[in-house]
Order: C-alpha cells, then sequence, then structure tokens
C-alpha cells in the first residue's frame, strides 16, 4: 500500500497548473479551427470530427485511466499526460490532414481524462474541505483557457493560425517541470467497489450528461444563430464569443465560491441549489431573455464543476475509492457534451433554439425529481 501523506495546497496548486497549461492548445483550437480548416488540410464536416473525437475517446477511456492511476500514482500519470499535451498541441501546428490531427486529439483526450482525475483525487483527499479544494482548483484550471483566448487570439493574426500552435506549445511545455513538484503518492484509500464508467448512471451522474448536453450542446451550437436574427455575422460571432468564454469564467467565480459554501452547509443541497438555478437560466433563453439567462446559466453551471465532486467526496466512507464514482460521473457529463453538439445540430432544422433551451429546462427538472426521490445514501450501499 503506498505511503500516506497529506495534500496540502501546494499540491492542489501544482497540479491545476498542469492542467490551466494543457488546456491551452485545446481552448485555442475551438476558435481557430472553424474558421481556418483549410489550413489544416480539413473540410467542415471533419472539423466537428476533431472536435468531438477527444470527448468520445475520455468517454471509453475513464475506467481505465482511473486503474492507471491506482497501478502508478498520481504524479506519474501527471508528468505523463503533460508530455503528451505538449506534443499534442505541437502536431496541431506541424499536423496536415485529418489522420495527423485525428491522432493528436485522441492523445489530448486521454490527457485530460487523466488530468481531470488527478486533479479531483489530489482535491478530495481531504473530503471535509473537497468542495474549496476542488473549487480554486477549477479557477486554477481556467486561467490558462481564457489566456489562450484571447491572446491566442490575437497572436493568430500575426504568424498564422499553425505556427501558433508551435508557439503554444513552449508554455504547455512548462506543465512538465510542474507535474514533477507533485508529491509522489497520496494515500491510498482500500476500494470496496470498482464501478465501471459506463455503468447505470445514479443521479448526480444524469444531471451532469444533462448539463453537458445542454450548455456545450444546445447553447454552445446554438447561441450565435440567436444573435444573427437581429445583427450582423461578426457582431452574432462576437457576442456569442463572449459568452462562451464565459463558461470558462464563470469557473473562476462560482467553483471556489460553492465549493466552500458546500463544505459549510453541505454539498449535496447546495448542489441542487445551483442545479435548479441552471434550468432557470436555460428558462430565461427559452423565453427570450437570452443574455440574462445565459450569464445565470453559465455562473451557476460553473458552481457545479466544484460541487459535483464535492456531492462524491461527502457521500462516501473513508475506506471507499472516489476514483471510479468521480470516472463515472465525468464518463457520462462527456457523453452528453458528445451528443449535445450532434442533436442540437440536427433539432435546429424542426426546432427553434430556445424550445431546446426549454426542453432542456423540462429534464433538468426532471433530473431534480429523480435526485430527490433516490435516498441520500444510495452512493454508500456498495458491496463490501
Amino acid at each position: 500500500m503506498t505511503k500516506s501523506i497529506g495534500v496540502g495546497w501546494h499540491t492542489i496548486v501544482a497540479s491545476s497548473s498542469v492542467m490551466s497549461l494543457a488546456l491551452l492548445g485545446d481552448a485555442l483550437l475551438y476558435a481557430v479551427l472553424p474558421v481556418y480548416a483549410e489550413h489544416f488540410g480539413l473540410t467542415l464536416a471533419w472539423v466537428g470530427v476533431m472536435l468531438s473525437a477527444n470527448r468520445i475517446v475520455r468517454v471509453f477511456a475513464y475506467g481505465a485511466i482511473a486503474n492507471l492511476t491506482h497501478r502508478f500514482g498520481v504524479r506519474s500519470m501527471c508528468i505523463g499526460a503533460a508530455v503528451v499535451a505538449t506534443i499534442s498541441t505541437a502536431i496541431y501546428g506541424l499536423g496536415q490532414g485529418p489522420a495527423t490531427l485525428l491522432v493528436a486529439r485522441i492523445l489530448w483526450g486521454l490527457t485530460y481524462a487523466t488530468l481531470v482525475l488527478a486533479t479531483l483525487s489530489y482535491a478530495i483527499e481531504a473530503r471535509e474541505s473537497a468542495g474549496t479544494r476542488v473549487g480554486i482548483g477549477q479557477a486554477i484550471q481556467r486561467v490558462g483557457p481564457i489566456f489562450a483566448l484571447v491572446f491566442g487570439a490575437w497572436l493568430v493574426s500575426k504568424v498564422g493560425p499553425n505556427a501558433v500552435f508551435l508557439i503554444i506549445a513552449i508554455p504547455t511545455a512548462l506543465a512538465i517541470p510542474v507535474a514533477m513538484t507533485l508529491p509522489k503518492s497520496v494515500a491510498t484509500r482500500v476500494k470496496r467497489s470498482k464501478p465501471s464508467p459506463l455503468s447505470r448512471p445514479e443521479p448526480i451522474d444524469v444531471l451532469f450528461f444533462l448539463q453537458g448536453y445542454g450548455v456545450d450542446g444546445v447553447f454552445a451550437v446554438s447561441i450565435t444563430l440567436i444573435f444573427a436574427r437581429d445583427s450582423t455575422i461578426s457582431e452574432a460571432v462576437m457576442s456569442g464569443g463572449v459568452l462562451l468564454a464565459m463558461r470558462h469564467l464563470g469557473e473562476v467565480i462560482a467553483a471556489p465560491l460553492f465549493g466552500w459554501i458546500a463544505d459549510r452547509f453541505g454539498a449535496r443541497r447546495v448542489f441542487v441549489l445551483a442545479a435548479a438555478l441552471t434550468m432557470v437560466g436555460f428558462v430565461g433563453v427559452a423565453v427570450g431573455l437570452t443574455v440574462t439567462g445565459a450569464l445565470v446559466m453559465l455562473l451557476f453551471r460553473g458552481a457545479l464543476a466544484s460541487l459535483g465532486p464535492a456531492v462524491i467526496a461527502q457521500s462516501l466512507d473513508a475506506d471507499e475509492d472516489a476514483l471510479g464514482p468521480l470516472a463515472r460521473m465525468q464518463a457520462w457529463r462527456d457523453i452528453g457534451a458528445s451528443a449535445g453538439p450532434l442533436v442540437t445540430g440536427f433539432l435546429l432544422t424542426i426546432i427553434s433554439a430556445e424550445i431546446q433551451h426549454g426542453m432542456v429546462a423540462i429534464a433538468l427538472a426532471a433530473g431534480l425529481v429523480y435526485w430527490n426521490f433516490v435516498p441520500h445514501n444510495k452512493a454508500r450501499q456498495t458491496p463490501k
């Protein structure tokens, strides 16, 4: 059994900084690839495949990565992920054509799955303060994407869409020495069960699926189209881009605050409140209060980023392993985020964006009812 050590704030900051640096290339790719597809040797159809491939890989990879983390340790997995993140970012700048870029996206999917489980594993080691630690970690992780979307987008106009990723790979590589400062081991808990990430979802998994489907699917795909009805295309893109950037800023603001509240008042009740207010945001967009509804939705979606892991941490006994439930929750969120864009694009041909937002709100309401009909200690009912 691995020797138990304390996980202090240095570890939370360092592991989250690794994730923040690793995210630079991925965040910029979402802004660059749709507009400059031909520079990467892609058609628009391939752009959609590239932007969703990493999520699809993660759905099936979380379980295996959780097992590898138990075997090799969190620090080793973080170092490996930092190396692969640097390689995948550089490939964006060097690669041409679907095959090469698809390899890079698969590598990134494995990297992200590794780092999200690693950072959460460190953060919830002290379960009585898991919400605060996860929240601050999430805020640090969003700094990289915000920097990439602001500075990287400007840099594209100076050096071009391919060279920018070679430049971004340099700060990404800083994640490697940062990962090497992490502790060599964390306390190993006795594993009473190892649920598959694709096993039957718990209520919290259903809500995370709906969050991924709604925010990363319905909202992300349709928000620019909503603005385009009453403005020029360039104005719509700018307005939509600002609100999409709020996905990251919302986590910076809300995740630490609501994580701290969850540690003091109980993660479950605060999670239900945040999920309900996320639902209200979808209702706002559905009835025409687009900006107000979007801001409410994205703020409380940011809160759920820390509240979900905190709910899991507080629902488990001291000798239960958290990586399995965390992997399952992240897998179902990625299933929603993968299905959302595909289904939304098809439905927009027959159903308006506002109606689709309303449908997500109804589904979230049903998910909250389902949550309240399941016993609070369900997560503990595992074979001993």
